[in-house]
């Protein structure tokens, strides 16, 4: 039997991962994959990474494809919709918005009768250990809930949660893997500073992070009682977190989430 077409409204790095991870999980062929998107570039590098098909017009994938995945920039989104709004079916079509910041709100009102779900998703998904929170909208069903749940999770942690939290989410879980990066990258130039290969103290600085977030998930453990137990009296450890307190880096992760989730908002907003 035949799979039900994915369509992606926006063919770009976020599109690309989603659809790489749900072919990943065998959820998906190629064949059941459709993208649009302005930049011609951007949908047939879509195309080459996932086997699907590159759309010449939006309006080809919404007549293709019953569920649609809205990845555009956020100012994009009215536009699109206004333009698309007489091939959308409130009976056929279920919207997925990944755009940050743009409310359920705004969707239902540039696709009236649509169903729309919002989503906050991250690039791992790409490796199956995406972390996404998602919102639903008016006359959203249980059915178009279960889908979107076995997408997501097929793909990593999909969690519900009410949409005013969706810019929290943002800030945390979608522009967080930037931050873990930048950890990493840091803790292997630190390992290099200190002696070791690049290769060497990268590779340990990633399974460093990797380990020490499965011992979170796993263990159920408040990550600061994970932390204590490596801070012997007067050893290494301690040493360190004295300097990374100096130099305010806990401060430093709450307010970039805070950031970013306040960007989040403005882009909401405008």
């Amino acid at each position: 039997m035949s799979q039900p077409t994915l369509g992606f409204l926006g063919a770009g790095k976020m599109a690309t991962a989603l659809a790489k991870g749900f072919l990943k999980a065998g959820l998906v062929t190629p064949g059941s994959l459709i993208a649009s998107d302005p930049v011609a570039a951007a949908r047939e590098s879509f195309a080459a990474a996932t086997g699907g098909r590159a759309a010449s017009s939006n309006d080809e994938v919404a007549e293709a494809a019953e569920l649609l995945f809205l990845a555009v920039k956020p100012d994009q989104v009215v536009a699109l919709l206004s333009g698309l709004r007489p091939r959308l079916t409130p009976a056929r079509h279920l919207l997925v918005s990944i755009a940050a910041g743009v409310p359920l709100s705004r969707l239902e009102s540039a696709a009236p009768g649509i169903r729309c779900i919002r989503v906050m998703p991250n690039t791992p998904a790409l490796v199956g250990a995406s972390a996404s929170a998602y919102a639903c909208g008016a006359g959203v069903t249980a059915a178009d809930t279960d889908r979107v749940q076995q997408l997501l999770g097929s793909v990593g942690v999909a969690l519900p949660v009410k949409e005013s939290l969706l810019d929290a989410v943002t800030g945390l879980s979608g522009s967080g893997p930037a931050y873990a990066f930048l950890m990493i990258e840091a803790l292997a130039d630190g390992g290099v500073a200190a002696g070791l290969p690049r290769e060497v103290a990268q590779q340990l600085a990633a399974q460093t992070l990797l380990g020490a977030a499965a011992m979170v998930l796993q263990t159920g453990q408040h990550p600061g009682a994970l932390k204590d137990a490596v801070c012997s009296p007067g050893g290494t450890t301690i040493e360190g977190m004295h300097v990374l307190e100096q130099g305010g880096v806990r401060a430093a992760l709450i307010s970039a989430v805070r950031a970013a989730a306040g960007k989040a908002r403005e882009l909401g907003r405008s």
